[in-house]
């Protein structure tokens, strides 16, 4: 039968797995179902991986598959995805191939402590676990202590994760991320959510960063969610800002490790308080959370 999980550490094969308790049980619970799928395709031996999304009322997936589909392949493609009311995408080459098969509802997730609703695609980052996301983001507010006076930069702000809930609480807040989709989808979650007060900008902060005017400007608090890689490149933009405190949330407490220092070293900050959120129960994986703030 053809396997569905997630490969073996280290390894090239995929690990033997009925259900996987770390997954949304949308999607946790059906990989037997979605190797039965598979395995009646014609081009089962072509499907090298399945990326899923899930919303807070609606799923989807998206197949990824190196071989034409049969018009047999797109029937049971659908009559699966009608019966268990997933959405099916697929993606016969790069990512701008993406398309959907079958109808879906918009996926979207609620932050109800802030009356805010993200709508998102299914190739489009979120946090995969939404009560650790919801409480990083409340942490994250309490530790910025914003009041309606202050400007705050959001850096590597994907969709608005982060800066619409900032733009209930601050006068201005400018999200800055590098991927222009997200940065789309981020302007109209700003829209639908009613928030004036939130700007984004297209930029790679990896290269650069201080060649950005937008960047350029003092903030009172800034807030960094960097990839695994870190934010190495932005501090010194981030220190230039003059901002009082730093909310810095990592999926990588090594590269958090290595810009705390210099933050703390090179440009003047103290390490206030830290903490991790288990994202990623059961693995060795974790989020971490740390407030920086600058000289009296």
């Amino acid at each position: 039968r053809v396997l569905v999980g997630f490969r073996e550490k280290q390894g090239r094969f995929v690990a033997d797995i009925g259900h996987c308790d770390v997954l949304d049980p949308v999607f946790g619970q059906k990989l037997e179902a979605l190797s039965d799928l598979v395995g009646q395709l014609s081009v089962r031996s072509a499907v090298p991986q399945i990326e899923i999304a899930v919303g807070d009322e609606s799923a989807a997936m998206i197949i990824r598959h190196l071989e034409a589909l049969t018009s047999d392949d797109v029937m049971a493609l659908k009559k699966w995805s009608d019966a268990h009311h997933i959405a099916v995408y697929l993606q016969p080459k790069g990512p701008d191939t993406i398309h959907g098969l079958t109808e879906s509802g918009t996926l979207s997730y609620t932050l109800p402590d802030f009356d805010i609703q993200l709508s998102f695609h299914p190739e489009q980052f979120i946090q995969v676990n939404a009560k650790i996301n919801q409480q990083l983001i409340r942490r994250a507010l309490e530790w910025l202590s914003l009041d309606e006076q202050d400007r705050v930069l959001d850096l590597f702000c994907g969709l608005g994760n982060f800066t619409l809930p900032l733009a209930t609480r601050a006068k201005e807040v400018v999200g800055v991320e590098g991927d222009a989709t997200l940065v789309e989808a981020a302007k109209a979650n700003a829209l639908a959510n009613k928030l004036s007060n939130a700007f984004f900008h297209v930029a790679d902060l990896s290269l650069a960063p201080e060649a950005h005017a937008f960047l350029r400007q003092s903030f009172d608090a800034v807030l960094i969610d960097p990839p695994r890689s870190g934010a190495e490149s932005v501090l010194p933009v981030v220190a230039a800002s003059q901002a009082k405190r730093i909310v810095y949330v990592s999926c990588n407490p090594a590269t958090l490790a290595r810009d705390a220092g210099i933050l703390v070293k090179d440009y003047g900050y103290h390490l206030k308080t830290a903490g991790i959120a288990d994202m990623f129960p059961h693995t060795a994986h974790v989020e971490s959370i740390a407030l920086f703030e600058g000289r009296p």
